[in-house]
Parts: structure tokens; sequence; C-alpha cells
């Protein structure tokens, strides 16, 4: 997180009066989906919700993991988990492949006509299979005793993030194979002592997405961008729960 945090942005905000394309970060896009007021406060308005810490353990467990994974990229091997789950394929090799694993600035794109909107998203992993297809790969690390699942509602943003990613290839003249697979690493804690090291259990998820609904609220997000009103807030978004308690505490101050 930034050491310094202004609470409002005067760059790369959405104008309404502009003929040329908006770029929307896969971020952006489930932030709508989560909160249409918040989006709005934030892609339109500057002023988005407060950065979180950074993931710096999660960070390292990514970076190792594409770092095993692109020995075999280079190789045209499969790695020896693929083989372990049976999947079809090897780590797919592309020109564009460090291009599409820069979230912050990069990424893949694909420029959607009927909003005059590019959606980008940064990508972890591509898998190929022998068909030709490519299969969409998310690195996800955590630490708990029980298994590792994808059946938390939370998750649901998980699923979405790589429904967009598929998209994205489709977008970009991919054959892209519904199913995505998720790497998750996860923290063992039952080791009777630390002794300096971490150990992981590492298991493959395999998802079948439908990236369907993506064009249909790419429509809806610019339709809310375009207001010239608030939207209304989510009944479940901490952060407006959070804006509304906030004014009622102070109102009795601010009355004369």
């Amino acid at each position: 997180m930034s050491s310094y945090y202004s609470g409002k942005r005067t760059r790369n905000l959405f104008d309404p009066k502009s003929k040329e394309p908006f770029t929307l970060s896969r971020s952006k896009l489930d932030l709508f989906i989560k909160c249409a007021r918040c989006f709005y406060l934030d892609v339109r308005l500057g002023v988005g919700q407060p950065p979180g810490y950074p993931f710096t353990l999660n960070a390292a467990v990514d970076k190792l993991l594409k770092k095993e994974f692109d020995l075999h990229r280079v190789a045209n091997t499969t790695h020896p988990l693929m083989e372990a789950y049976g999947i079809d394929g090897v780590p797919f090799q592309h020109k564009d492949m460090e291009a599409w694993r820069d979230s912050l600035s990069r990424g893949i794109r694909f420029f959607h006509e009927p909003t005059n909107l590019t959606l980008r998203g940064g990508i972890d992993d591509v898998w190929q299979n022998s068909k030709g297809e490519l299969h969409i790969v998310d690195y996800k690390a955590t630490a708990k005793n029980s298994e590792v699942t994808l059946d938390a509602e939370w998750q649901d943003g998980y699923k979405r993030q790589m429904e967009i990613y598929q998209w994205l290839f489709y977008g970009n003249g991919f054959k892209v194979s519904p199913v995505g697979y998720f790497v998750y690493v996860n923290g063992k804690t039952d080791k009777e002592a630390f002794d300096g090291k971490l150990e992981f259990d590492v298991k493959i998820i395999p998802y079948e997405g439908d990236c369907s609904w993506v064009d249909d609220t790419l429509v809806k997000a610019k339709e809310c961008l375009m207001l010239d009103k608030l939207p209304s807030a989510s009944a479940d978004c901490d952060f407006c729960t959070y804006r509304k308690a906030v004014q009622d505490a102070l109102e009795p101050f601010t009355k004369s």
C-alpha cells in the first residue's frame, strides 16, 4: 500500500463527453458487480476505496509458481503436478506472455465496440492441451486446516475473474477451453515447529466457466458511468455502510 493516500485522483477518469475508448480493468468491472455506487465513485469521480495492505507472502508464492511453470514452458514439457492430476497439456508459449501477466499497466486487452470500452486483465498462466485449446490458469494461496475448495460465497469473485480472462482470450481469437484451473497453494499449519520453513500442499482445482455474462455486464457498467447522479448503494457493501454510518454520526455536528 502507498504511504500516502490522497482519497481522490484526477487521472484515468471516465468522461461521458469523450469519444475516445476508455480502458476498464478486470477488477473495476468486478467492483461494478459488487457495488455500482463504489464503481461510479471510483471510475467517474476518482474517489476509490482505500487500498488494502499488500499480500507479500501470496506475491512470493505467485512469483515462484511462475518461475517453476516457466521452466516447463521453455522446455515444452508437462509439469509433474499437471501429470499427477491427469491434465493434458503444457504451459503455453507466446511472445506476449510477459505483457499478459502485467496486471498493472498491460495485461491482455479486448475492445468492446458496443460500449467503446477496452477491458483488460493480467493473467497468471495459460496452458495448452493437445487439441490446441487454451486453459486459463490462476494461482491462489491460503493457509487453512480444512480442504481447499471453491465453495465459499466470497470465492464467486475468483470464478468471475477466471471467466473474464476466458472472455478476453476468446475476444483475441484464441481457441479457449471452458475449463480453467486454479492452482491452490495451502500453507501447512499442523507442523510441530516452524523452524524457519513454511511447507505447502498444492492442489489443482478445475473450474468450468461461462463468460456469456461479460458483454451484458459491460453494457450495464457503461450505462452506469453515463449517469449524472449517484447509483444506489449495494445493500451488502461494507464501504457504503461505513460511509452512511459516518454521515449519520456527523450529522449532529454539522447542524447550525
